[in-house]
């Protein structure tokens, strides 16, 4: 896979720059949800991202938050996620990012994610290390819930934000620290390099979350996820360093 992650490497960083050009200035908007935002540069940056991988493969199929592109019959599916973190962005708050993910037949083959702000590199392959900047990470080693932090991720709807309301209180009474960070990629990837403990979360899609799992599974970590009933396109998420107990689920 080193070709493959190679390009998915580049065209992270590429995007990164365009990122980070933008960043701070009055950004167009397409879309002014209750609890979301949709940007004309979400889809500027994933456009720049197909024309990466589909260039360097054509054959592929690429699916992603702003759309699908490629040969939608391949086996090779790219998984983006031009901007996770779109509200952050747009408020001018530094924590969003780029993730890159390829599925083939339904398994996560490679993982990238990149923090333009802080130029953080996270990269893997199936069935090996997860590397940040090039060097070997590891999830956590406590054990122990009272000395966890634990990000726990509300979604954009009555009905999974009520869900994430009922657990905050739970988790804060038990742990040291709970984050509502806004960015699920990056979430993932601080669990597989230690920097928290769990991410918790009822509602995500995949290309939020495709990278980040085999980042957090190669990192020593422990994924779960379930479709969300009212919603099949919709999952949540429970992923931790597999040595802390969490609560059990309601």
């Amino acid at each position: 896979m080193t070709n493959e992650l190679n390009i998915a490497t580049t065209a992270a960083r590429e995007a990164g720059v365009l990122l980070r050009e933008h960043f701070g200035k009055p950004p167009e908007v397409n879309e002014l949800l209750a609890h979301d935002i949709k940007l004309a540069l979400d889809v500027q940056t994933q456009e720049l991202i197909t024309r990466r991988l589909l260039g360097a493969f054509p054959d592929h199929a690429l699916y992603g938050e702003e759309g699908i592109a490629g040969n939608q019959n391949s086996e090779w599916q790219w998984i983006v996620d031009p901007i996770d973190g779109t509200v952050n962005y747009y408020y001018g708050i530094p924590h969003y990012c780029v993730s890159i993910a390829l599925r083939r037949a339904g398994e996560i083959q490679l993982g990238v994610i990149y923090d333009p702000q802080r130029d953080e590199m996270w990269q893997t392959v199936r069935g090996g290390p997860t590397l940040l900047n090039g060097r070997a990470v590891r999830v956590s080693d406590r054990t122990d819930l009272g000395e966890a932090v634990v990000s726990i991720g509300f979604s954009k709807n009555k009905t999974t934000i009520n869900a994430g309301m009922a657990l905050l209180p739970k988790y804060i009474e038990r742990v040291r620290k709970c984050r509502l960070m806004g960015s699920a990629a990056l979430d993932l990837a601080y669990v597989a390099c230690g920097r928290l403990d769990a991410y918790i979360e009822q509602s995500v899609s995949l290309w939020d979350v495709a990278a980040g799992k085999l980042l957090l599974e190669n990192a020593g970590g422990t994924f779960e996820m379930t479709t969300r009933p009212e919603n099949p396109d919709k999952l949540s998420i429970r992923a931790w360093n597999g040595k802390i107990q969490l609560l059990p689920h309601e």
